[in-house]
């Protein structure tokens, strides 16, 4: 499946030619895709709230006959026409295809990465893929990452991936980045392409990367151009943190802003189940704590994230809002709609 939506989303990059404006194609052409799932989860959330008065009732009635409590809400579902999965169910079946997203995405994202690191190595600055504010679409939208490619984003990539890609290479491209390794880390001067490039394990990854990679680059003059800072702002520390402020900055922490933002409004229009009696002050606290955790997290998440996914995040919570308020809204018509027509038939077998 992830190769599956990996093709679409290399259809949408060749149709548009930029890969923040793929990014958001294939995440509302998935959406759209989805949206029947989103509908039941919707209308079985919407006919949940409708009787859980009834259930908090019984609760009340049968709280010391746990047999018969769970007899008579059986019976009310039976009688209301309500499938306790009808709410859940849809939103877990979405859940696989979220996941094959981000690793879609992820691994795009990883090879682009590799490939800017080679371009380095080749001494070259690679052309970046850029997208309204963010120049490189594959770093964080941060003032406080550089548009250059990081230590801490090339060990999250995995040795397979690695692999794969330097085989990929011209002959030319590889020699002429041994030479510019070889130039800059001593240590590699009596050493084969197989004892540098060395991506058989995860040790051995992280050893090429750190005593090789990550030095060649730093010696770089065009890497040390792209990832100079601002003078006085390297790892200024702060409470929890130190930041390092970029000349060439990626970003301006536009998409992180906007998760959390979209976060809240999202949380907002869900809402929440009404609990009746001693859960009620344990459930508004855990719901206030909910409330404020996503938004956080979502922030984290971004932060921490090339400005890709941090474009897919804020996409999907844009189109999920506006579909919430469709939906709704649609339910809604449609409800009236059911009661005129009862109420219709009700009032013409009373004449």
């Amino acid at each position: 499946m992830t190769d599956f939506l990996r093709s679409i989303l290399d259809w949408f990059y060749n149709l548009t030619s930029n890969y923040g404006l793929a990014v958001i194609c294939f995440t509302l052409f998935i959406r759209l895709v989805l949206t029947p799932f989103e509908y039941k989860s919707r209308k079985g959330m919407r006919k949940m709230q409708k009787i859980q008065p009834k259930l908090n009732a019984l609760q009340q009635k049968y709280a010391n006959d746990k047999q018969r409590l769970q007899q008579k809400q059986t019976e009310l579902m039976q009688k209301e026409k309500y499938n306790p999965l009808s709410g859940c169910l849809p939103l877990l079946l979405q859940w696989p295809i979220l996941f094959c997203m981000f690793y879609a995405m992820r691994d795009i994202a990883n090879e682009k990465l590799i490939e800017q690191v080679v371009t380095f190595l080749n001494n070259e600055v690679p052309v970046y893929e850029s997208f309204l504010w963010v120049k490189n679409v594959f770093m964080p939208d941060s003032p406080f990452k550089s548009v250059a490619v990081d230590a801490g984003a090339l060990m999250g990539i995995g040795a397979d991936l690695w692999k794969d890609m330097l085989a990929k290479l011209d002959p030319a491209q590889i020699e002429t980045m041994l030479q510019n390794i070889r130039a800059a880390v001593p240590a590699a001067l009596e050493l084969t392409q197989a004892e540098i490039l060395n991506f058989e394990s995860a040790r051995a990854m992280q050893t090429t990367i750190d005593t090789y990679l990550i030095p060649a680059l730093q010696q770089m003059p065009l890497y040390v151009q792209e990832a100079s800072h601002v003078t006085g702002w390297k790892d200024v520390s702060f409470i929890l943190f130190s930041v390092t402020l970029f000349k060439n900055f990626n970003g301006l922490l536009i998409l992180p802003a906007l998760s959390g933002l979209t976060q809240m409004l999202m949380t907002k229009m869900n809402p929440a189940s009404q609990p009746s009696g001693d859960e009620k002050q344990q459930n508004s606290g855990m719901n206030a704590f909910m409330k404020y955790f996503f938004p956080v997290f979502s922030v984290f998440i971004c932060l921490t994230s090339n400005a890709g996914f941090a474009l897919y995040w804020v996409t999907i919570n844009i189109f999920a809002t506006v579909q919430t308020i469709a939906l709704n809204k649609y339910l809604d018509h449609k409800e009236a709609m059911e009661e005129k027509q009862v109420a219709t038939t009700t009032k013409g077998s009373v004449k």
